[in-house]
């Protein structure tokens, strides 16, 4: 209930402490917040709809753009969806290539992510350590792909590049490297004490709402819940392969930091077990050039989570639909959960332990007027002139200026 002490305050769309552009809406009493709500819709780039106007091998490209951390991630999920339309069987040495890129994304993304989280909290030394060993993975990556990020690695039918017996040799010395630092980072994250009293207790995320909110990834493993598609739904070489699901009952921000350590051992382990038994054999199967109509779903655990892609064929060289559901999507749910009466000042650290990639998550819906048969094109122009009056409405911003401004150049 609305109080008369209460303020609200937004927090975004761009903000110091929220690198991408998305807006929190939050209402504070003193310095707790008592309500808050997300609003999406910032960064949204179409490449859902630019997917119909391709052909696949070159949405296979386009994809891979969604997110620069996740390249890898979104390249393969869409891969697989598009090979089971087709009716392709994979290499198995293709699949297990797959999943060694797979697992030295979610290093560098796990990495990545106990920097800026290290960051927010004003632990920079714990940020220039972890990026320091970001570049050692990322120039593996560059090893076996060309590229430090957006691979290319994948094509329909397998991947594109063979690893050789001297690179494979490189990949497990720089894991040496990784796992002894890692090791440190598991003690500063299980001993240093002010880590531990800073994010103990904060984002309280309950394993009964991780479940009803749809959390996945790191997220909904910190609340207790083991679910991970690389176990629950083994795509690639993963069902071969000898892990553990890393979970926690800690149920908050401390809890999600222990997992994501955790796992980064277990990524060691995986990519020394894919490297001891990487079979022999070709490394792509010849797709057709217009794939049989037909639709399939395909799931892939990313660092952040569960991704999902649905493909839609129409007989075609393009699809008729592509639909991505991206693991930040699916998280952002539980944030205003995890905000409940805590203080403004674990407003970040509580967003970026979600590890949010807004850039993969933001769409656009077009909503069509019941009883009619064609939907409204809205020019740009008219676009741009009506967000400024929606947000003069909501926001209480008066963008009068900008209005006339751009109603005069568009002469509306």
């Amino acid at each position: 209930m609305h109080n008369s002490q209460d303020v609200q305050v937004p927090f975004g769309p761009q903000h110091p402490a929220l690198k991408e552009p998305e807006s929190f809406l939050i209402t504070l009493r003193g310095e707790k917040i008592t309500a808050s709500s997300v609003k999406i819709g910032y960064n949204h780039r179409g490449i859902e709809k630019a997917c119909e106007e391709r052909t696949y091998i070159q949405d296979l490209y386009l994809i891979e753009r969604i997110c620069g951390i996740c390249s890898h991630s979104h390249a393969t999920a869409f891969a697989q969806a598009v090979e089971e339309i087709a009716g392709l069987e994979i290499p198995k040495r293709a699949l297990y290539i797959r999943s060694l890129i797979g697992e030295l994304e979610r290093v560098h993304s796990h990495l990545l992510w106990l920097g800026v989280a290290g960051h927010e909290i004003g632990f920079d030394t714990l940020l220039m350590y972890t990026w320091r060993d970001r570049e050692v993975v990322m120039d593996i990556l560059a090893l076996l792909t060309g590229n430090r990020v957006n691979y290319g690695m994948n094509t329909i039918g397998g991947v594109r590049r063979d690893i050789t017996p001297s690179q494979a040799k490189e990949v497990l010395k720089a894991v040496d490297i990784l796992e002894e630092r890692t090791k440190y980072y598991i003690k500063i994250a299980t001993q240093e004490t002010t880590i531990i009293e800073r994010l103990s207790g904060v984002g309280v995320l309950s394993k009964k709402d991780a479940i009803s909110l749809g959390a996945v990834g790191p997220t909904a493993r910190a609340s207790g819940v083991a679910r991970d598609v690389r176990k629950d739904d083994p795509y690639a070489a993963y069902g071969e392969l000898d892990f553990k699901v890393i979970t926690s009952d800690k149920c908050d921000v401390y809890g999600r930091t222990v997992v994501r350590v955790l796992e980064l051992m277990e990524s060691y382990k995986m990519i020394r077990q894919i490297l001891k038994d990487m079979p022999e054999g070709p490394l792509t199967v010849r797709a057709p050039r217009k794939i049989p109509a037909g639709e399939a779903a395909s799931r892939y655990e990313a660092p952040r989570g569960e991704d999902f892609h649905y493909v839609r064929s129409n007989g075609t060289e393009k699809p008729d639909r592509v639909k991505v559901r991206a693991p930040t999507l699916a998280n952002v749910q539980a944030v205003s959960k995890m905000l409940e009466d805590r203080y403004l000042a674990d407003m970040p650290i509580v967003i970026a332990a979600i590890d949010p990639c807004f850039s993969c998550t933001d769409r656009s819906i077009v909503i069509k007027n019941s009883g009619t048969r064609n939907s409204k094109t809205i020019p740009w122009e008219v676009l741009h002139v009506q967000s400024i009056e929606w947000y003069k409405e909501h926001k209480g911003i008066d963008f009068s200026a900008l209005n006339k401004k751009y109603a005069k150049s568009f002469k509306i």
